[in-house]
C-alpha cells in the first residue's frame, strides 16, 4: 500500500510594522494549523531586529477576525493568516491623553 501525500493549500502569512510589510505566500499541507503557518513562514528572519517570540505568541487573526485558538484552528486554502503586534499604547489611555491635550 502507498502513502498518499497530504493535499497542498496555497495561504499567505501577513505581518507589518509601521514603516514596512510582508506577506508571504505559502503551499502548507492540509491539516497545518494557523500558528504552523507563522513558524514555516520565517517571519522571525525576515525580521531579525524583534525577539522570536515575536512571532511564537503573537495573536493571529484570518482576514482580520482574531482567532481564540490559533494552535488548534485548520488552514482552508486561501487564508491569509495576519500576524497582530501587541499594542504600543492602550487605546483608553491614548483618548486620555488626547483628550487632556485639548482642553488645553
Amino acid at each position: 500500500m502507498v502513502a498518499s501525500t497530504p493535499a497542498m493549500l496555497d495561504v499567505e502569512v501577513a505581518f507589518a510594522l509601521p514603516e514596512r510589510q510582508r506577506i508571504i505566500s505559502l503551499a502548507v499541507p492540509e491539516g497545518t494549523t494557523a500558528r504552523q503557518a507563522v513558524a514555516m513562514a520565517g517571519l522571525a528572519e525576515a525580521f531579525p531586529e524583534l525577539p522570536p517570540t515575536t512571532f511564537r505568541e503573537a495573536d493571529l487573526g484570518i482576514f482580520g477576525k482574531r482567532l481564540r485558538d490559533p494552535d488548534a484552528v485548520r488552514l482552508r486554502a486561501g487564508d491569509r493568516v495576519e500576524v497582530y503586534r501587541p499594542l504600543q499604547l492602550d487605546p483608553k489611555a491614548a483618548r486620555s491623553a488626547r483628550a487632556a491635550h485639548e482642553k488645553r
